[in-house]
């Protein structure tokens, strides 16, 4: 096995490879990509032993929570380009946009029938899991999941990790061995097979007629901000090294300074790897004489902490994941008097007391984003402003499923469920959050500029996109 897959690799059933397959197949699920691919790379190298092409499927279906206007939008940008990059390759492609409940759901299954093996993505959060297994335990073919949206391998830290600070060393130990480049994808067989029926040919163009036709929710619109794709994802990742990880440590608190990357939702989507950015942002910090240990902090050690955690959570959506002091000390505090109680609808709607909560939200739904220094803030106020602890939770968590493009993410359930206290540590007693941290909106304005990010909302409310190309 090539070095670059090691420990990246777990087989999903107990059946062998189908010797009257036609080619291996790769579904990627979470890691919508070409380049710098991990899955699709070990899919070629097994193409290449057996002497067949390779075949990459990537779906989009109607009955998935997520499917709005807003993340098909932007998983459609992607498309056109995935298609050019396999392409040149020599990979065939299909991909399958299930519009209506009528069309069928299980084209991984009818292609796998036909394939020789069964490549997906290796990604803890549950939908995919359980999707994953679903195919390998149905189809009589051998399925593989591999582990390309990590820097380090996730078997190589297999035990749950506590904090940053447990987790951050085993990292450093390993770095060296995996942030390296991976070897260009060449193809013995380029695919010559015919458009499967399922196929849907996606242009630019008519992307918004496509969104338009399908019965999903329509009611989250697309982002004015982010457009997905490699392309944008690149374009993005370059303008971040231009022109800002140079004050990304002095200013990365302060969301009106505009200096984070804005990388998560293609991170998300796999339109880019961490891989490649870190690799990026290494030669471009050496080259300029640049500290680059604060973004990377967060993309390595931050970011696979989070997929720690979902590997090994039962439900990285619970409260019972929880640190044991966190539980008692949220349960001590569950029926404190709150100062404020706001409804579902309240928070929806930006309708808080509070217009730096406010913005943060209508961020949320006007781009599809939150920065993330306001984004603790704005759950610490909602576990403060809700009837319970479990509705604040399931505020978070549905408000980021609908509008977040960086949602339904091993970094969401984390993020969130710091907020509770998760990877943190005990402080002073205050009601409703015990000794769980508190975030003041004295300490946001001492902190940063709270009045130029909300002059900023207002212009994105006024329709003005800032911070994209147009």
């Amino acid at each position: 096995m090539n070095a670059a897959l090691e420990d990246r690799v777990r087989k999903l059933n107990d059946a062998e490879t189908n010797p009257r397959g036609g080619f291996v197949l790769y579904w990627a699920q979470a890691n919508r990509r070409v380049d710098f691919n991990h899955a699709l790379l070990f899919a070629t190298d097994l193409a290449n032993e057996l002497d067949l092409p390779v075949l990459y499927l990537e779906t989009l279906g109607c009955e998935d929570a997520d499917a709005n206007d807003r993340w098909w939008t932007f998983v459609l940008e992607g498309v056109p380009e995935t298609a050019r990059r396999l392409r040149k390759l020599g990979i065939g492609y299909v991909f399958h946009l299930r519009r209506t409940p009528s069309e069928p759901s299980d084209v991984p299954e009818r292609l796998a029938a036909d394939a020789a093996a069964v490549v997906t993505d290796d990604y803890p959060v549950e939908k995919v899991r359980c999707r994953s297994g679903k195919l390998a335990e149905t189809v009589r073919v051998a399925c593989f999941a591999v582990d390309a949206s990590c820097v380090v391998p996730m078997n190589r830290i297999a035990e749950r990790q506590y904090a940053a600070f447990s987790i951050r060393p085993k990292i450093q130990r390993e770095l060296p061995r995996w942030l390296r480049p991976l070897p260009a994808i060449h193809v013995k067989r380029r695919y010559r097979g015919t458009v499967a029926p399922w196929h849907t040919e996606v242009e630019p163009e008519k992307i918004a007629a496509l969104v338009a036709s399908s019965r999903i929710d329509h009611s989250v619109p697309p982002s004015l901000i982010f457009r997905g794709g490699a392309r944008e994802a690149e374009w993005r990742l370059a303008t971040f090294l231009a022109e800002k990880l140079a004050r990304y440590g002095r200013e990365r608190n302060n969301p009106a300074a505009r200096a984070t990357s804005d990388l998560s939702p293609y991170l998300h989507a796999g339109h880019i790897s961490a891989l490649e950015v870190a690799l990026a942002v290494r030669e471009h910090a050496q080259r300029e004489g640049i500290l680059a240990e604060d973004f990377l902090e967060q993309l390595i050690v931050r970011r696979e902490l989070a997929f720690n955690f979902c590997r090994t959570a039962s439900r990285a959506d619970s409260l019972e994941e929880l640190p044991e002091w966190a539980r008692r000390t949220l349960e001590k505090h569950a029926r404190d008097r709150r100062e404020y109680v706001y409804d579902f609808e309240q928070f929806l709607r930006a309708g808080t007391h509070d217009e730096l909560w406010n913005a943060a939200q209508k961020e949320l739904l006007i781009t599809g984003k939150i920065h993330g220094y306001y984004r603790m803030y704005w759950g610490k106020k909602i576990i403060e402003w809700s009837a319970s602890h479990e509705e604040a939770l399931r505020t978070m968590i549905v408000l980021h499923d609908q509008f977040a493009l960086d949602g339904r993410d091993p970094n969401t359930y984390t993020n969130i469920l710091w907020c509770f206290g998760l990877h943190d540590r005990p402080f002073g007693e205050r009601p409703v959050l015990g000794v769980v941290r508190y975030l003041s909106r004295a300490g946001m304005e001492r902190k940063t500029n709270v009045a130029a990010y909300l002059e900023q909302i207002r212009a994105w409310e006024r329709g003005e996109r800032l911070g994209t190309r147009i």
